[in-house]
């Protein structure tokens, strides 16, 4: 889920067309840069520009009518501007919900929603077209529709309703210039004006967090593509499996009951059974498949890259092994930087808690969305990380006609038509056709009408004419009760409440972490998950076989793996696997991610126990900020045996001599041995990947597709150029490539390690011989970046963060980007690491995913926990609060976390009360 794809950005650019329309695109671009610059105090009309800023400002004091309120409501904002609410009715708290986070963060969701139901092109014209056709395709909107008419309970719809209720309060009677800078500047390339919000608009939110989730839907992409250039043992060896002898899963205790075929914590694991877990189907797409590489990369990607080195950290540690005698729960979810953060941090508190009014919770909520989704509540408090269970596969599919081949026959497909709005242009209808596994993708690209043309099939595929489309099975888009799960965690009580709000939370499939003031710890995973008929996932499937697909029913709810008070005092989820596959007979999937965070968690807080120590809530904000680099770890002491004859090379080479692994801001060996270890990827794996997975505009000399014969003569070698994003172009130096080449560690002579001579380099024939050439590379690199002196260089230089507004600050000339813009930030940590501020091996060294906010839970003593953002409360560019977290974050600090009614009273700065 690349973080800066052009499809998240709101552009107001032309997909295309002449000179006419790009003059056109240029004077509002031009509009947009001066209404901005007077806005933001940059020119002139001081009065003017101080008036609009002033405008969109939330009230925070006094009192504000808000209509439907059964009684008064307080709006309690900290020095953060982190607001907690108090009332006296479920109704009363979500519709104040709504009326604040649309007073800070209003312009973020109303492009949220029409992401999510595939209308930005209303707001920013012809420039989304393409992506409001893929997402109107998927249809978002219209399964979240499904849900509140048919599946959600009656109080999340009321409780829906309420939150719409407060949102529109807040925006009756405001000009889109009364709500945010960004309407200002929007009003003067079209006569956009913001709609009344509905409940359907918060529900839709969620598919658009299961599609950022989704599991391997890239990596089954991936290893298709790879078919054009690799054979099967290569393709395996870049999969390498997970190495559960290194990297304890999640669970380690339990597994399915002989005796009730439920999962049992207590119970001994009753092995893998082998129902779900067939070898996959051998079927591959050519490289046209990288055409919907290329329109995935273009759906926006609120939540972060995706791809197995990415993720997020919780832990829980039970009070036996706290200072506090309570349970700590740690959790920082990685996701794509953005401003303003995803999360709101917020407290919904219920004056007296009753059968009328139930909650009483604090935590990180989305804008757009009423509740919590990360917290606590007076009794428990969660954590999420997600658990990426592969639940989308793609199928070939055989068209004809208006139908499609099922086991010898013709079926008609499922058709709907949608129309497109565009803002100062013609609609646009497409016409969405499904099959039984799901929509075809393919058709949103006129290069995926083709796939398939020269797909391996087995004998027994249909006769491939004019090639194969291409379809999306995905359990998002089937109806489901996530939104009713996330009001029943907001009112769990005990571990069995909470494992029934768990029991809903169909997508996405997470992590769920627990904690409670008894003492207890807990872990369960929930999702719909599904159990295929035959193969395993990795690869797409012949969609016109009944042999293949998924069964009726996804894994049971009770078979999913749980812990519960495990023996060993405290449980780490980090994206690892959740089980050992030989103990449970399910198949989640085969592509988790490969635990060098998780096992570093568990190290971390074992060596702490071993030595005879307590866990502090210091010592959790510590282990949050660790940025040991584990690959660094393995390779160094190589990189010192080799000797380096260059002596600018044996310079760079002796910034690794005594380094501890880490990845501070200022390490000068950190930002050498990211960019060896770069290099390496580069010329073992990258250069031999095929274009659809390099990095777009760098092109290569590269031998014919699968070409059997030598390499050697420059004319039998074809010009290549990369198509990926730089963000999710391959090898990305996440996890699986640590173990990718630590399996090939002992292989010196393996054919990976060597490397065709071009017109500057020697060939390369060894490990040896490779890792001296990557150190060559990156002295020079390096140079080139940051100086032939190699007492400047320093990681934080290398590795920035900057924060750009989502919409208009990532479009357009300079002037604007500089007025909604932040940074950019010298950051520490790295790939893989605990402190995961990642960046792709392939694409460069600019973070392109966080920890996008971080908490420390103090169980039980609620007001004694931390927590931090990304950036702010406000949405509002020129704010106090836009970014007022951030260099606190940088620096991995905490700040108080107020919860109890003297403590929130003692943190007041401002409270504004609500009347009916």
């Amino acid at each position: 889920m690349p973080a800066n794809t052009t499809a998240s950005s709101g552009s107001t650019g032309s997909a295309g067309g002449g000179s006419r329309k790009k003059k056109g695109r240029r004077a509002r671009l031009i509009v947009i840069v001066l209404v901005l610059a007077l806005v933001a105090g940059i020119g002139y009309g001081t009065y003017w520009s101080v008036s609009t800023v002033r405008a969109s400002y939330p009230q925070t004091s006094g009192t504000a009518q808000l209509a439907g309120l059964d009684s008064n409501v307080e709006v309690k904002r900290d020095g953060y501007g982190i607001p907690q609410i108090y009332a006296d009715s479920d109704s009363d708290l979500f519709r104040a919900q709504g009326f604040v986070q649309a007073q800070d963060r209003f312009w973020e969701m109303d492009v949220r929603r029409h992401m999510t139901s595939g209308r930005l092109s209303e707001m920013f014209g012809s420039g989304q077209v393409e992506t409001d056709s893929f997402l109107r395709t998927l249809g978002w909107r219209k399964v979240a529709q499904e849900e509140y008419d048919h599946v959600l309970s009656a109080e999340t719809k009321k409780n829906l309703q309420s939150y719409a209720d407060g949102v529109n309060a807040y925006l009756k009677g405001r000009d889109g210039k009364d709500i945010s800078v960004e309407y200002a500047a929007l009003g003067f390339t079209n006569d956009y004006k913001p709609t009344k919000w509905t409940p359907v608009d918060s529900v839709a939110w969620l598919k658009a967090m299961a599609w950022d989730l989704r599991g391997n839907m890239q990596d089954e992409i991936d290893r298709s593509l790879m078919t054009s250039r690799l054979d099967a043992k290569q393709i395996e060896d870049l999969y390498p499996p997970y190495p559960y002898d290194t990297h304890k899963p999640i669970v380690s205790e339990g597994g399915i009951s002989p005796a009730t075929g439920k999962y049992d914590a207590q119970a001994t694991p009753s092995g893998n059974v082998g129902s779900s877990t067939a070898a996959g189907a051998t079927q591959g797409l050519n490289t046209q498949l990288g055409a919907l590489s290329d329109t995935l990369d273009k759906i926006p990607s609120l939540l972060g890259p995706n791809g197995t080195g990415i993720g997020s950290n919780s832990w829980v540690v039970s009070g036996k092994y706290t200072t506090t005698d309570k349970p700590l729960l740690a959790n920082d979810p990685h996701l794509a930087p953005q401003l303003p953060s995803l999360w709101y941090q917020m407290g919904l508190h219920c004056r007296t808690v009753s059968a009328t009014c139930k909650y009483d919770a604090a935590g990180y909520t989305f804008s757009g969305m009423p509740g919590v989704i990360i917290g606590h509540n007076q009794d428990v408090a969660w954590g999420f990380t997600n658990l990426g269970a592969d639940v989308t596969d793609l199928f070939l599919e055989k068209v004809s006609g208006d139908g499609y081949q099922y086991d010898g026959k013709v079926k008609p497909f499922t058709t709907r038509e949608e129309t497109i709005k565009v803002a100062g242009g013609k609609d646009r209808h497409i016409t969405v056709r499904e099959t039984n596994n799901g929509p075809l993708v393919s058709d949103r690209n006129s290069e995926l009408e083709k796939v398939g043309q020269k797909a391996p099939v087995t004998n027994a595929a249909p006769d491939r004419a004019d090639g194969y489309a291409v379809a999306l099975k995905w359990t998002a888009l089937e109806p489901g009760k996530s939104m009713d799960a996330v009001f029943e965690l907001n009112r769990a009580k005990d571990f069995t409440s909470f494992r029934a709000a768990a029991e809903h939370f169909e997508v996405p499939s997470q992590n769920l972490i627990y904690a409670d003031t008894k003492g207890h710890i807990g872990y369960q995973a929930p999702g719909k998950i599904p159990v295929r008929k035959s193969g395993d996932g990795t690869m797409p499937s012949p969609g016109w076989s009944s042999s293949y697909g998924w069964k009726k029913d996804p894994i049971p709810f009770d078979e999913l793996p749980y812990e519960y008070d495990p023996k060993r005092g405290y449980i780490v989820t980090a994206n690892q696997a959740v089980i050992d596959e030989d103990k449970y007979p399910y198949m989640l999937t085969k592509d988790w991610g490969y635990g060098t965070r998780s096992q570093r968690i568990n190290d971390l807080i074992e060596s702490k126990i071993k030595g005879g120590g307590k866990i502090s809530t210091d010592d959790m904000q510590k282990m949050q900020m660790d940025n040991t680099s584990e690959i660094a770890a393995l390779l160094v002491p190589e990189l010192m045996k080799l000797n380096i004859a260059d002596k600018d090379v044996r310079e760079a080479q002796k910034l690794l001599e005594g380094w501890d692994y880490t990845q501070e801001s200022d390490s000068a060996a950190a930002a050498y041995f990211n960019a060896v270890w770069r290099n390496i990827l580069k010329l073992a794996f990258g250069d031999k990947l095929p274009k659809e997975m390099r990095v777009k505009g760098e092109c290569l000399n590269v031998p014919p597709a699968k070409s059997s014969g030598p390499v050697d003569e420059q004319d039998k070698l074809v010009r290549e150029c990369g198509q990926r994003a730089p963000d999710s172009a391959q090898p990305d130096g996440g996890d699986r490539w640590y173990q990718v080449v630590g399996n090939l560690m002992d292989k010196p002579d393996s054919d990976w390690w060597k490397t065709p001579a071009n017109r500057k380099d020697e060939a390369t024939e060894n490990r040896d011989q490779l890792f001296a050439r990557a150190m060559e590379d990156a002295r020079w690199e390096l140079t080139a970046k940051l100086g032939k002196d190699i007492t400047t260089w320093n990681w934080g230089r290398l590795h920035q963060l900057t924060l750009k507004n989502q919409t208009l600050g990532k479009e357009g000339p300079g002037l604007l980007q500089r007025a909604l813009n932040r940074g950019p930030w010298n950051l520490g940590g790295g790939e893989a690491a605990v402190d995961a501020t990642g960046w792709n091996a392939a694409g460069g060294y600019e973070v392109v995913w966080v920890p996008s906010m971080r908490m420390v839970v103090n169980v039980g003593d609620w007001d004694k926990s931390r927590w931090i953002n990304l950036t702010g409360a406000s949405g509002h560019a020129f704010s106090a609060h836009y970014t007022d977290q951030t260099d606190k974050w940088v620096n991995g600090e905490l700040i108080g976390w107020s919860f109890g009614t003297n403590a929130v009273a003692r943190g007041t700065k401002d409270t504004l009360t609500l009347k009916p």
